[in-house]
């Protein structure tokens, strides 16, 4: 199994880091931290040098209760960091469920879409296929604004997978190549801690849909409530919860703490990797 990320191509013998760089005032936990574009582009290459192997730039949150953000807002903040950093060796992956930002982003130079809708916005299936750039389609329950206030499934981990394939198949339909295709079970995404924990037990069920799996659990509430710390003291949590994903077949874990994953990871590549 591989990826293609424009001019990038990974062979996932060994699992990826998705270091991210949120361009906003609101994310759950960096907002505001990262949020002009000279500081959004020293954090991304901070980033690089911890050992990411691709950036994840958004300008709009969607952590749990978040509004929209206009889309002149959301270009004013993601295509200057975008040129800021057209200059690394590492795939840059553009944050965002809007077809309008999707192009503007491929034409700055980003190597893969990361789309919480999972390509569902009219338009998002086109935008995407015209260029050679992966994508990460991702599941999610209801909005951001409401998804966390009463989640239900009868299968949460069936009927992910199902719609998850769905999407793939919509995808490859629109003629985006499955090499170019990564899947994304939404963890925090309308679940509760249940649900996550479901969806993480039985991670195994998604490699059935050929495509690589990408996981972000990073300082996630579920993490929180099960571990009782704060957000800004979740890395140990998020690194167990990192390594359990990976042991459970992810190829990218995307996560804020990239230096302490980078190197919980040379551990299980040096164990499992050969």
């Amino acid at each position: 199994m591989h990826l293609q990320c424009g001019k990038f191509k990974f062979d996932l013998s060994r699992p990826l880091i998705m270091g991210i760089v949120n361009v906003t005032p609101d994310s759950f936990s960096d907002g505001g931290l990262h949020a002009t574009t000279e500081a959004a582009v020293a954090h991304g290459l901070r980033l690089i040098e911890e050992g990411a192997d691709i950036l994840d730039i958004g300008g709009e949150s969607t952590r749990p209760g978040s509004m929209p953000v206009a889309l002149d807002e959301e270009l004013k903040r993601v295509l200057p960091v975008l040129e800021g950093l057209k200059h690394v060796n590492v795939p840059l992956s553009a944050d965002t469920q809007k077809p309008e930002v999707m192009r503007e982003a491929l034409r700055a130079g980003a190597s893969m879409i990361n789309d919480v809708n999972a390509l569902a916005a009219a338009g998002a299936l086109q935008a995407v296929a015209k260029s050679n750039a992966a994508v990460c389609l991702m599941h999610k329950q209801g909005e951001p604004l409401t998804m966390q206030v009463n989640p239900q499934y009868h299968d949460v981990v069936a009927q992910i997978k199902a719609f998850l394939g769905s999407r793939v198949e919509a995808a490859l339909a629109a003629g985006i190549a499955r090499e170019r295709i990564v899947i994304d079970p939404g963890f925090g995404f309308g679940k509760t801690v249940e649900h996550n924990l479901a969806l993480l037990r039985n991670l195994e069920q998604f490699r059935e849909l050929g495509v690589p799996l990408l996981v972000g659990l990073s300082r996630k509430s579920a993490l929180g409530k099960i571990a009782g710390r704060p957000t800004g003291e979740r890395i140990y949590s998020s690194m167990a919860a990192a390594l359990i994903a990976v042991m459970k077949g992810a190829k990218i874990v995307r996560v804020h703490d990239v230096g302490a994953t980078r190197d919980a990871l040379a551990i299980y590549n040096a164990v499992n990797v050969k």
